[in-house]
């Protein structure tokens, strides 16, 4: 990731088709070794293409993955979050009542 990071810094700093040495620059400005062969992949995978094309691609590649509700209908959210908060009053609740009881003996029930 860092590798496709420096490529887009390169690309917003003017450079429409970054060399190694751009991308190595900009990593080794932040401390961090560059490996020759990561950084010719990342090259090779995006030398002529646009960096705008690109992200619109990935995010349309995004929008698809169901991760973390990104991609859930609203009707199906608009369900599930009351079903959602309706648990955590419900482990409220249970914390409650477990920490009343506990407190009922004071941790002094020995010999109970």
């Amino acid at each position: 990731m860092r590798y496709v990071a420096a490529y887009l810094l390169a690309v917003l700093g003017g450079k429409n088709s970054p060399a190694a040495a751009d991308l190595e620059k900009i990593l080794s400005s932040v401390g961090v070794e560059a490996d020759g062969d990561r950084v010719k992949k990342v090259i090779s995978e995006l030398n002529g293409k646009s960096v705008d094309e690109v992200i619109a691609q990935g995010r349309e590649k995004l929008s698809s993955m169901p991760a973390g509700g990104g991609a859930v209908p609203v009707a199906a959210a608009a369900v599930a979050a009351p079903a959602a908060e309706e648990k955590k009053e419900a482990k409220k609740e249970e914390k409650k009542e477990e920490s009343e009881s506990e407190d009922d003996d004071m941790g002094f029930a020995l010999f109970d």
